[in-house]
């Protein structure tokens, strides 16, 4: 439980810095930077598949599908939201938003998954559900203030609704993948990540050169095909490929195999609170009065969302008896 517990740590400082790429980057669409990401990633998988392919050949054709479809919502889909809302609406609200994943995931395992790793009780949880919607209406209210004269409101509301799907993406994202790591205990999760950054590279690799082909027939004047600072560019999808990408995601699979679902959700927490740390440092600036009030919400439901211990649920008499024969 407590490496499990430090491997959510460590995943969630190094996937809070994807908060602050797109603003390091500001003026690189979206699409650029999230196939820019996960290219750069399939880059780097080439040899270390190379070197695990004995554990590969295990994988089952199955397995290759569920690590493509894991690939597109978790990575390429996410990371194209999160991306277009930071720019729409700036680092925290965005962050604060992800924000929910600490509690969405665990009230999906709730539904999905009681049977297997037991739930928390609704009565528990609605407490931290109802703090964690305050604080983000707190940041968002922070951040929305922040530079009124010129805020396209239009943008912001789309950013926020960018920012929702990311939510939804990585929410089945957390929860299949754990599932298929708790299903194969036997199969490595450093073999589970490689295979998965291995199936991004031909899709990353089309969605660049389509989205090259776009910014070209846009004449819009973009330096193609890595922008006008192809140093910072590259440099940071190669850093952001491994260290969030990654080591990050192998830090999560390794979590994800030691801790029930209910108990992992609550832990991207982390993730949040890196990413806030990670902009205001960016910014040199500590967080308003009402934006710190509102992480400090946050942080107070997770850990009520945290502090419930799951219940196992109990087999119906019939069913048990038709398990066992008696």
């Amino acid at each position: 439980m407590l490496r499990g517990v430090l491997y959510a740590l460590l995943a969630g400082l190094m996937w809070g810095l994807i908060f602050v790429g797109p603003l390091i980057v500001p003026d690189y669409p979206a699409v650029l930077q999230s196939t820019g990401r996960y290219l750069a990633l399939g880059l780097i998988a080439i040899p270390l598949a190379w070197l695990g392919r004995a554990r590969l050949r295990q994988l089952a054709p199955r397995d290759w599908l569920t690590a493509l479809a894991l690939t597109m919502a978790g990575n390429l889909i996410y990371y194209l939201c999160l991306a277009s809302a930071i720019q729409r609406t700036g680092a925290p609200v965005s962050t604060m938003i992800i924000g929910t994943l600490p509690v969405v995931i665990p009230v999906f395992a709730n539904l999905l998954y009681r049977q297997r790793d037991g739930h928390l009780p609704w009565r528990r949880l609605a407490p931290s559900l109802g703090i964690i919607a305050v604080g983000i209406l707190l940041v968002n209210h922070a951040e929305s203030t922040r530079g009124t004269e010129d805020t396209d409101t239009w943008r912001y509301l789309s950013g926020v609704a960018l920012a929702f799907i990311a939510v939804a993406c990585w929410a089945w994202y957390a929860l299949r993948n754990a599932r298929w790591l708790r299903e194969h205990p036997d199969k490595h999760p450093m073999m589970w990540a490689t295979a998965q950054a291995l199936v991004t590279l031909p899709v990353s690799l089309a969605g660049y050169v389509a989205a090259c082909v776009w910014l070209a027939a846009e004449g819009n004047g973009f330096s193609l095909p890595f922008g006008p600072r192809p140093g910072v560019f590259i440099g940071l999808m190669l850093a952001i490929a491994v260290l969030c990408s990654w080591v990050g995601a192998l830090c999560w699979n390794v979590a994800s195999q030691r801790l029930p679902t209910v108990i992992l959700g609550p832990l991207i927490v982390f993730e949040t609170l890196a990413g806030l740390l990670y902009t205001f440092l960016l910014r040199q600036s500590l967080p308003p009065l009402t934006a710190a009030c509102g992480i400090g919400l946050l942080v107070v439901g997770v850990v009520i969302a945290v502090r419930a211990k799951p219940v196992q649920s109990v087999v119906p008499t019939g069913k048990e008896d038709a398990a066992t024969g008696k």
